[in-house]
This record gives structure tokens, sequence and C-alpha cells, in this order.
């Protein structure tokens, strides 16, 4: 399907009879994150009995797609740790604090990418910097496009991904209950993007 963007992009561009420079110059769409439609959930082992699940929610992002070179394209994904949801509201609010994601002083988690290799039909490879906490490293995401086409109830342009990506917390200083609580956080994201016209 990445290679299918690319080719449909290229078919419309001949069909149209448009000029290489003005390709350019629409090649490269922005679509905005539908929030509503996105999930973003982390996994921990937690004792060696349990691979715990919890949600981030309050996603946000903008991914810019250039369907003259899919290498060049690029997302930037904020994610409102105020807004941690483990389904225990306890749970939740210890999270919120120092000994984890320290909110008060650290809202926010944002992925910012600094390469796209693609790596077949559907898949590519999402290279970027995780800044959280402070801190900022790298984390490779392998990303799946889903589904693309036109809304059937609002008409919108919308592209659909998977991600998966491991971060390892102690990286950033969230030392908390390691090894109880395992140092890597599995990543596992499905979310839906809308084509700005």
């Amino acid at each position: 399907m990445f290679n299918s963007i690319k080719k449909a992009g290229l078919a419309l561009t001949i069909a149209a009879g448009l000029s290489g420079a003005a390709f350019s110059a629409q090649a490269a769409d922005t679509y905005k994150m539908d929030p509503t439609h996105t999930s973003v959930i982390f996994i921990v082992n937690h004792l060696g009995f349990s691979n715990y699940q919890g949600r981030f929610g309050g996603a946000s992002g903008e991914l810019t797609l250039d369907r003259d070179d899919l290498a060049a394209s690029s997302a930037v994904i904020t994610l409102d740790l105020t807004k941690i949801d483990s389904g225990v509201e306890a749970l939740d609010t210890h999270m919120k604090s120092a000994d984890f994601f320290d909110v008060e002083n650290h809202p926010t988690a944002t992925f910012t990418s600094t390469s796209v290799e693609v790596t077949g039909d559907n898949t590519a490879k999402i290279t970027g910097d995780l800044s959280f906490l402070g801190q900022s490293k790298p984390l490779v995401l392998d990303v799946t496009l889903t589904g693309e086409g036109d809304h059937p109830m609002t008409g919108d342009q919308v592209l659909g991904f998977a991600a998966t990506g491991t971060v390892t917390r102690t990286d950033y200083g969230m030392e908390y209950l390691v090894p109880a609580v395992s140092p890597e956080v599995d990543l596992q994201i499905s979310s839906e993007f809308l084509k700005q016209k």
C-alpha cells in the first residue's frame, strides 16, 4: 500500500497533465491525526506474572506525506501524559507522579520523525526522536498502512496506520520499580489520519 500511494499519486499527475514542478508542489499532503480513532497502548511486564496494558489518551499529530518521495515524508505525534489511563484511578495518579511520568513538570511526550524507510508494499520503518522527562532518545516504529480511501460518512480522505515499537524507560531516567516492572515498554498504536483541505 505504501507503494500504491506513490503509484496513485503518479497516476493522478499523468491524468491531470501536470508538469513535474507542479506535481512536486502538490505531492506533499498534510494529514491530521483523528484523536477519536487513535489508540496508543503501552505494555509492561509486571513481576514476571503478566503483561500489563494501559493507554495514553490525548494523542494529536500531523503527517506530511510526500507521494513523490515517500522517504521524504514526516510525522510529529504528541501524547498528553495527563490523560494516561490504566483503568485504575489510583494507579493513574501514581503514574502521573515523579516516580514515573512527572506530569506536573513534563506533561507531554513527543515523537518527531527523522527518516522513513519503505520496507514493503504496505510497511515502513519510521525512525525519530521520542522526547519526554526532559530527555530525547531515538525510537524506531514498525509501521503498517492498514487502509486508505474516502470516509463513507464524511467524504474525507483517510489513511489508517498500525505501528509498534519499544521504549526503554530507564534511558529517560525512569528507574522506579525496575526490574519488577520491566524497563522495556512496548507500544501498540492504531490511528487514522484525515487529509487537510
